[in-house]
This record gives C-alpha cells, structure tokens and sequence, in this order.
C-alpha cells in the first residue's frame, strides 16, 4: 500500500494507519505533562532534589527537539514506517528502563533516551498525515489530530495524578512509566501492520551528517538556558552564555546548508521553505502559541496545588474541560478550514485570550472555595477557541509543502513548538516564583499565590496576544494576494 492511498475499498485501512500515528503521538505528548505531577512522587522515592528534579523534566524536552528535524529528513528520505517503527520500540523500552531505575542517575538516563525515541516517531506522525490525505481530508485528519492532542496534554495532569493515587506517594511515579509498555506493544502490533510500506521519495537524495550536528548543537544551546530557568535564587546567570553559543553555530549551519546545497546535495533544511508565506507565518504562529499553553497549564497546576492546596488528581481535574471543548472544536476546525481559512485562527485566538483572562479573574476575586469551579468554567471557554487555533494552523501550516517533504516541514514545526515551550515555561514560570519569593514575609500566603499566579498569567496572555497579531498579519497578507 502506498502512502497516497486513494482506492476507496482501502478508505478504512488509511484511516487506520492514521488512527495507530496518532494513538503514537498521543502518547508521546502525554509524557511532557503527565510526568509534571510525578516529581514530588519521585522526589520523595529517590530523594532528588530540585536540580535532578529539573533534569529529569528537561532532558526528555531537550532530547525531543534534538531528534525531531534528523528524524524528519531520515524519514522523508529512508521509510517513514521504519522510523516510525524504530521510534515506538525505543520509547517502549526506554519507558521500561525509566520504571526500573532504582535512583535518579538513571531516570534522567532514561529520560533523555526516551525523549530522542518520541523525537524519531513524531515527524513520522505528521509525514505519514501528510502523505495519506489531500485537500479538504487532509484538514478533517489534522482536525482528529487536533483533538486528540488537545485531550492528551489537557488530560495528562489527570492522568498522571490518578497513577499518583493509585500506586502510593512513594513509588507511584513508576506506574507514569509502566503504563506506556503495555500501550506501545500493542500500537507495535498495529503499525508493523497497518502503516504503508512504500512512499514517494524526492529522487537522488543525500543525509547530511554535518549540518545534523550543527542543528543539533544549535537546538541545545538555545533550549538549555530556559529549561534550566527555575526563577529561585540559586538560577546561575552564566547559563544565557549558551544564547551565544546559539547564535555562532546557527550562523555556521545556516553557511553549512547553503554550500551543501549549492553542491547538488540534499541539506537538512530546505531554506526555500521558508518562503513560503503559509509555512512561515504558521512556523511563527505555533511557535509563540506553544509558549503560552504549556506554561499556562504549569502555572495553573501549581497554584491549585500549592496555592489553594488541591490534590493532584483534583488540580488536573480543573483542565478537563479545556480539553473537552477543544477536542470538540479541533474536529469541527479540521472541516471549516478549507473554507475559513487563516480567519478561524484569529477568531480562536481572540477566545482563548478572553477565556485565559477570565480565569485569571476567576482565580484571584472570588473565594479560595469557589476558584476552582469558576476556573473550570473559564477554561472551558478557552478550549473552545483552542481547539480553533492548533488543528487549523497545522494544515494552513503543511498546505503548500511536497509529500516528500511532509517530515522535515513537520519537524521543524515540532521544533519550534518544543522551543517555544521552553521559553514560554521558563519566562512564565520564573516570574511565578519570583514573585513567591519576593513576598515570601508576607502574612497570606494564598494573597501571595495569587500574586504569582497572576503576574505569571501576564506572561503567558501577552504570549497569546503577540500570536493573535501574527495571525491577523497573516489574515491581512492572504487577503492581499
């Protein structure tokens, strides 16, 4: 079965092909916010203190955004399939190791190993998408995959605190990791028989062992200083130094591509990609977008549980209904798109920014009792104009760009999604601990978290709003040409 399947007696298997690439992605998603509520679990077990505890969340980030873009060019030139395969086996096993470390050394080992293997299988995700549908189907399928991932990275907190609760403070961190073998042995069964074996391939293509490295070098450097940004008072400031790192070997990848290229080789990087104006301003949009979301559910988390003392299964609850009401509308974005275009966007960026506003009112007015409940409610709101933003851009995002360059594209969307994160954690969650240490004297302390909480939600608000006028620039060029 080739990947652009068209046959309609095979309509059911290229759905199921998709449905196993999500279910993969899905579960890998699930590891960057279910693990969150596992760290006081793991401090109590291993003993890890704020440092470890720290790597243990940004290794996995960092090595996820190293593997993406090699992985992507892998896949685009070798077999999808076989990365894909590779991929899920490695995050099997490397969650299997992660559940039997016996002290912290270990788990961060098997973190970093972890986050390249979700690095290899998530560019293969949106090649294989890419490659299964055109035109308006390509939309309705980015629309599920919207959803799906909406309900992944909402639900994880829930998730993982009900692992909390079942397995006991003390080793119930173990079961985040256990719960991952059994799902990827199945999802293995699956794909080794549902996935196409054969995809169009670009011609005489060439890997680029050189510029992998310099990109690879450049993605650290970047992403270490902020996933190392706690905002306490021990955050050593010559961590930005990597910043200038970034920057000479992003220069030298940048020359390092260009020669190759002019050789007749294939580089890592398609520059010319980038002038296309919808995978530009998409590339941007996401980027900024995934700065705000991730670090307003940190924020949120923390101060339901820290601030207002709620257990984690019942804080996780909280987000639920943002991912309801995403999962609802990244469906029904997937099929407006082809005729809605860049203006669903904008419209669901304009709700989330009034939903994320409400719910910063609704955590500092009213009562400690009641915050929780109206929070609920305004992230409801929220999720309703999410859902309108990620599924959409993703397909206005990979409209323009070659089958066969459906992975490097994708996973260049996905690095800077991951970067975007980092920062967008880091600038929000150090302004929400700098403030609880700045009034640490003071006499209230759920006055004191709500100071955090809402400097923190300036933060990611003002993110979300420089993303609605990227949006509306973009609306404004489409409506030009």
């Amino acid at each position: 079965m080739s990947d652009a399947v068209t046959d309609p007696t095979r309509e059911r298997v290229r759905w199921q092909a998709f449905g196993i690439a999500v279910a993969v992605a899905a579960l890998t998603i699930l590891d960057l916010s279910k693990v969150n509520v596992g760290l006081p679990s793991i401090e109590e077990s291993l003993g890890a203190g704020p440092t470890e505890l720290q790597t243990v969340v940004a290794g996995y980030a960092l090595a996820f955004g190293l593997a993406l873009v090699p992985a992507g060019r892998l896949g685009d030139i070798k077999s999808r399939r076989l990365l894909f395969l590779i991929g899920l086996t490695a995050f099997t096993l490397t969650s299997l190791f992660c559940a039997l470390a016996p002290n912290t050394v270990f788990l961060i080992i098997g973190r970093f190993l972890q986050g390249i293997a979700a690095g290899i299988q998530m560019p293969q995700v949106v090649g294989l998408t890419q490659a299964l549908f055109q035109g308006a189907e390509r939309g309705r399928a980015f629309g599920l995959f919207g959803a799906i991932i909406g309900l992944s990275t909402a639900f994880g907190p829930t998730i993982g605190g009900l692992l909390i609760a079942v397995g006991g403070e003390q080793d119930g961190w173990r079961l985040l990791f256990w719960m991952n073998v059994p799902l990827g042995l199945i999802l293995l069964f699956f794909a080794a028989r549902l996935l196409p074996k054969r995809q169009s391939h670009e011609g005489a293509a060439s890997i680029d062992p050189i510029g992998i490295v310099l990109l690879g070098i450049v993605v650290v450097s970047f992403m270490l200083p902020f996933v190392l940004t706690t905002g306490g008072p021990d955050d050593d400031p010559r961590r930005w130094f990597f910043l200038a790192s970034a920057a000479v070997f992003g220069a030298a990848f940048v020359w390092w591509e260009r020669r190759y290229s002019a050789r007749g080789k294939t580089p890592v990087v398609r520059f010319s990609l980038f002038s296309l104006g919808s995978y530009r301003n998409g590339l941007l949009i996401a980027t900024v977008y995934f700065a705000a979301m991730p670090a307003t559910f940190l924020i949120t988390t923390l101060y339901l549980q820290q601030g207002l003392g709620l257990a984690p299964v019942f804080a996780g609850m909280v987000t639920i209904p943002f991912a309801l009401a995403s999962a609802v509308t990244a469906w029904i974005g997937g099929r407006l798109v082809e005729t809605r275009g860049r203006s669903l966007v904008v419209m669901g960026l304009a709700i989330v920014l009034v939903g994320f506003g409400l719910a910063v009112l609704a955590a500092i007015l009213p009562p400690a009792e009641l915050s929780p409940w109206l929070m609920s409610a305004a992230l409801a709101v929220a999720g309703a104009g999410g859902g309108f933003v990620i599924s959409p851009n993703q397909t206005l995002t990979l409209a323009e760009i070659p089958v066969t360059d459906g992975g490097v594209a994708g996973s260049m969307a996905q690095v800077g999604q991951r970067v975007g994160t980092a920062v967008g954690v880091a600038a929000a969650s150090s302004t929400f601990f700098a403030t609880l240490y700045a009034e640490s004297t003071a006499a209230d302390t759920v006055a004191v978290y709500h100071d955090g909480f809402r400097n923190g939600s300036f933060v990611t608000l003002s993110l979300i709003a420089v993303a609605f006028v990227l949006a509306l620039l973009d609306l404004r060029q489409r409506r030009r040409a």
